[in-house]
């Protein structure tokens, strides 16, 4: 039975935190995660495939760094003022002297080719994951530093003409009192986290393995409930907020026999939102993807065909970040 007319469909929003090693060099180096990084090269084709096919809209939530295809161009928009974290491995600067000359003698730092094969896929949104992978709860780092970054990722973005209008915190590290440099620059929505408290934002010292048990639990058993947002709510923040739900975690053959679970929680969650006219918000990292592409492309298959079969039953749609608060300044404007 189809929805009732007065309901509001409801929305399937996808966000992917593009990054490359930017993102997790404090964390691994390029030999060890080697597999996964040059993976992203056949991930983002592969998906970009699907979500045409699908209709599926996106958010590409990119570092700024990879928006150059040469160290030269890099080095020229670099921002004045950057970040001096106490921990100075977290800071992206640390590797730049470390880094190839170009994209073709090192695709692990540079991804201008990787952005404009999304840009020619309809329904893609490029928006930012700041420009160097900002960590805005670190000790050490400053409003001003925040301010530079964003603007050094708004130029970046202009060379291949793109106008940012959503971000994404790196490592979740939503900090609320940035939210007004975000709309200082031009940010019209970001993705906050979900509300439970092993999801709140954190520092990586606060990150502890409770905080983690807890988070790979309730990727299989329903811990922290649907996640899902009414569309009212989200609506009155500006820029506005549009939390995550779920993070799509890579397959693991460590973890396989617990695929039904994960796949029943996430189609439980957009049931929910599908038939209450409410947003559900998946996200992942293409390199998540990088390795065992096969079976995440399974996985991502099903959710796709999940999407539709409550597309036509519920008219529930996708959007990206940015369609989202398009939409919601229109329904303000109206009232």
């Amino acid at each position: 039975m189809a929805a009732p007319s007065k309901i509001e469909p409801g929305k399937l929003v996808i966000s992917l935190d593009f990054e490359l090693h930017w993102g997790v060099r404090d964390k691994r180096s390029v030999s060890d995660y080697r597999t996964n990084l040059l993976g992203v090269r056949r991930a983002i084709p592969a998906i970009l495939g699907l979500f045409e096919q699908s209709d599926l809209h996106a958010t590409w939530a990119v570092v700024g760094m990879l928006f150059f295809d040469n160290k030269t161009e890099l080095l020229r928009h670099l921002p004045e003022v950057r970040p001096n974290y106490t921990n100075l491995s977290l800071s992206a600067y640390e590797e730049i002297d470390r880094i190839g000359d170009d994209e073709a003698s090192d695709p692990y730092h540079y991804g201008r080719s990787l952005i404009e094969q999304i840009q020619t896929v309809a329904g893609q949104e490029l928006g930012t994951h700041t420009f160097s992978h900002y960590y805005c709860l670190e000790a050490g780092q400053t409003p001003e530093a925040f301010r530079q970054d964003l603007r050094a990722a708004i130029r970046a973005a202009k060379i291949l003409g793109i106008e940012l209008r959503s971000l994404v915190f790196p490592r979740n590290q939503y900090n609320a009192a940035y939210v007004e440099i975000c709309r200082e620059v031009g940010i019209t929505s970001f993705r906050g986290n979900e509300r439970s408290w092993f999801y709140r934002e954190r520092n990586e010292e606060e990150q502890n393995p409770a905080v983690r048990g807890a988070r790979l639990l309730d990727t299989y058993v329903n811990l922290s409930g649907h996640n899902c947002y009414s569309t009212a709510a989200l609506a009155k923040s500006r820029p506005f907020n549009i939390p995550s739900s779920r993070f799509l975690r890579p397959w693991s053959s460590r973890l396989r026999h617990l695929d039904r679970l994960r796949m029943r929680r996430i189609k439980a969650a957009m049931n929910h939102a599908a038939r209450h006219g409410m947003v559900f918000h998946l996200w992942w990292h293409p390199h998540n993807f990088g390795a065992n592409l096969d079976n995440n492309m399974a996985v991502l298959r099903e959710i796709a065909e999940h999407f539709g079969e409550l597309k036509k039953r519920y008219a529930f749609e996708s959007l990206n970040m940015g369609d989202l608060a398009t939409r919601f300044a229109e329904l303000e404007a109206v009232a």
